[in-house]
């Protein structure tokens, strides 16, 4: 018994240190192989990303088409020239090639110069000066809007995506311009009645339906367009402007507060602050534009029931009927 015992601690300890050292040669060939070869490794996953996100890219558009059909024609001819030894035929796709990069070039030249302008337009490369440009476009138009008499919801698109949104409406994809808002908004076109999403320098999508607030809270003066910028603001970080066609009064919606009867300087300094997240300034902001003109520090909740029109005396008083506009 004691030798049976002895043989097979024997044999499992024998099994035990050959499986030990099994591992361990494994593991030293497989840190061998990828300090070798790691290098390799890094070049395969950089372009198989870059090959990935090109195919996204293209996907579904006439370019893709095209590069497929070159792709298989130039992959046709090499693997037949490779299997027959068709020694002219591999030295003209190889004194090709150089040419076929640039007829690509030229071939692609919308898509290369739409990637380039969202790469450059992207908020990682955005520099606080195009930021600010872009709020003083922006001020601009609402306050040309407020001029005209024309009601306007405008959405800002933040970090949360407002896809689902714009799917209500119709897809504009067109870069930004006082002009195109303003046509958009003019009370006889058809996309009036609706939200517009602004994501970047880009206009997404026109005449969408925005989520009504359902705060039971409110001013019975905020009318449709109103709770619809307060509604999309409870549901996402997005900022909305609100111009009503009403009064003129220019508003802003985010986090579940509004902020009404803004003059030019005011909603330029908040919307600054909004978006180029100087948070050590906007709480100082917020509690003098409360103490100005009676709002509430945002996200207070709290509303105002009646507001001077812009550019009249503080002592005018615009009588609301309960509605700006519909949506």
């Amino acid at each position: 018994m004691k030798s049976d015992l002895t043989l097979r601690l024997s044999a499992w300890q024998k099994l035990w240190q050959g499986t030990a050292d099994v591992m361990t040669d494994f593991f030293h060939r497989t840190l061998s192989l990828i300090a070798a070869y790691w290098t390799s490794g890094l070049e395969i996953l950089i372009l198989s990303t870059i090959l990935y996100y090109i195919y996204l890219y293209l996907r579904g558009t006439h370019g893709a088409r095209i590069l497929i059909g070159l792709a298989l024609v130039f992959l046709t001819l090499t693997f037949i020239s490779q299997m027959l030894d068709l020694a002219v035929l591999g030295w003209l796709l190889r004194s090709f090639s150089v040419f076929m990069a640039i007829a690509l070039v030229v071939l692609f030249q919308p898509e290369l110069r739409r990637a380039l302008n969202e790469l450059g337009s992207h908020r990682f490369f955005n520099t606080a000066l195009q930021r600010r440009e872009a709020i003083e476009e922006i001020t601009d138009t609402v306050f040309d809007l407020s001029s005209k008499g024309f009601g306007a919801l405008i959405a800002l698109e933040r970090d949360l995506s407002l896809k689902s949104v714009a799917e209500s409406g119709v897809e504009i994809d067109a870069e930004f311009s006082k002009e195109l808002l303003i046509t958009i908004f003019h009370p006889k076109t058809v996309l009036h009645d609706g939200g517009v999403i602004l994501s970047g320098d880009r206009i997404v999508a026109a005449g969408c339906i925005f989520p009504l607030t359902q705060r039971d809270d409110l001013d019975r003066t905020i009318g449709l367009r109103h709770r619809a910028g307060l509604g999309l603001s409870e549901e996402s970080d997005t900022i909305v402007l609100v111009i009503s066609e009403e009064s003129g009064q220019v508003s802003i919606c985010h986090s579940g507060a509004i902020e009404r009867n803004l003059n030019v300087e005011r909603f330029r300094k908040r919307l600054s602050q909004l978006l180029l997240r100087e948070e050590t300034h906007a709480k100082d902001s917020a509690t003098q534009l409360e103490g100005e003109t009676g709002l509430p520090a945002s996200g207070g909740g709290a509303l105002v029931s009646h507001s001077s029109k812009p550019g009249s005396s503080p002592g005018t008083q615009v009588a609301h009927t309960g509605q700006f506009s519909e949506l």
